[in-house]
């Protein structure tokens, strides 16, 4: 027995208030999907533009970011893909993910305040996963594939020290190349700028135009960078978790597609140091060194027992309450410093 109208109905514009109006059936499907709750993509298509039109229309509009080069990875573990996202890098928010070339799988993410070496290798806390705890928990890529920012270069360095443990020695262990042809993570961006960053940074300007925050405060920025770095952290994990159950046309479900999610080469965790030894490591080897990541906007006291309704309302277009609540953390922060 299927899942009734009336309750598919129920858990789609349920869906909606929290994800906002981006997500179409195939990423509705797989944020249900994430939940429990299985439908066919076409019932759930059908709901979409039945309940919420205008959302509909304006997906319809919206302009799908196609890569023009064919693609190429043979299995699970052969490339992974690393980037960074800026668009709120001047609010002191910035997104970084690691995604499989095979399964399009996302198998890290993390939302810091700055770019840094030491974070992106080294996972933090449950929110600050990229390239040391992916490779613990899957294997060693044969091939990590980043931009020409210097933000990977301790990921870089490791992959290189590590070559020997790969599957396919063969192959190079690491490729640069420009922003525009780090191929499938490129693809990821414009859903995470229009699901994520977009509808924050619309509120953040608002409040840039109208002087009601001064972001050469830093105070300011210690606080616009905790609350919003908090509120994408929530957008991207649910974005990511509908990403990887969501279908693929003609691929799949990255999930599936990943299948227990193991790379063809485990790696012991003793081969793999804490950011700090790598970074003195990446110091001896090469005679130069990397920046230390400060604690700036790591620390936030929650004011409300539940962000995630901040981010909720944010992307269906009710920027006031994050708008209130940033300007209460201020003034309370202000108040006791």
């Amino acid at each position: 027995m299927g899942l009734p109208d009336a309750h598919l109905e129920l858990e789609v514009a349920k869906a909606i208030t929290e994800t906002g109006p981006t997500y179409g059936r195939r990423m509705i499907k797989g944020y249900l999907a994430m939940k429990g709750v299985h439908a066919a993509e076409t019932r759930i298509g059908t709901v979409l533009r039945t309940m919420h039109q205008s959302y509909h229309e304006a997906r319809r509009q919206g302009a799908r970011n196609l890569n023009p080069i064919p693609y190429q990875a043979g299995y699970m573990g052969h490339k992974i893909h690393m980037d960074q996202n800026e668009k709120l890098a001047m609010f002191e928010v910035t997104h970084v993910l690691a995604i499989d070339g095979f399964s399009k799988k996302v198998v890290a993410h993390s939302t810091m305040p700055i770019k840094n070496n030491l974070a992106i290798y080294e996972c933090q806390d449950s929110a600050w996963i990229l390239a040391m705890p992916a490779v613990l928990e899957y294997g060693i890529w044969d091939k990590v594939r980043v931009d020409h920012g210097k933000e990977f270069y301790l990921t870089l360095f490791m992959q290189e020290l590590l070559t020997s443990h790969c599957h396919n020695q063969e192959r190079r262990p690491c490729l640069q190349t420009s922003s525009t042809r780090n191929h499938i993570v490129e693809r990821i961006w414009p859903e995470v700028n229009s699901r994520v960053n977009y509808p924050l940074k619309t509120a953040l300007l608002q409040l840039v135009d109208q002087e009601e925050i001064d972001m050469n405060d830093s105070l300011v920025r210690y606080c616009v960078s905790n609350l919003t770095g908090q509120l994408c952290q929530i957008g991207l994990t649910m974005l990511v978790e509908s990403w990887n159950a969501h279908q693929i046309p003609g691929k799949g479900v990255p999930n599936d597609l990943a299948g227990c999610g193991d790379v063809p080469k485990k790696i012991p965790q003793e081969l793999l140091p804490h950011s700090v030894d790598a970074a003195d490591l990446y110091s001896q080897q090469l005679g130069s060194s990397l920046t230390t990541h400060s604690t700036f906007g790591n620390q936030f006291a929650e004011q409300y027992s539940d962000i995630s309704d901040l981010f909720s309302r944010a992307v269906n277009n009710d920027l006031a309450p994050y708008k209130q609540a940033l300007l209460c953390l201020i003034t309370t922060t202000q108040r006791n410093v």
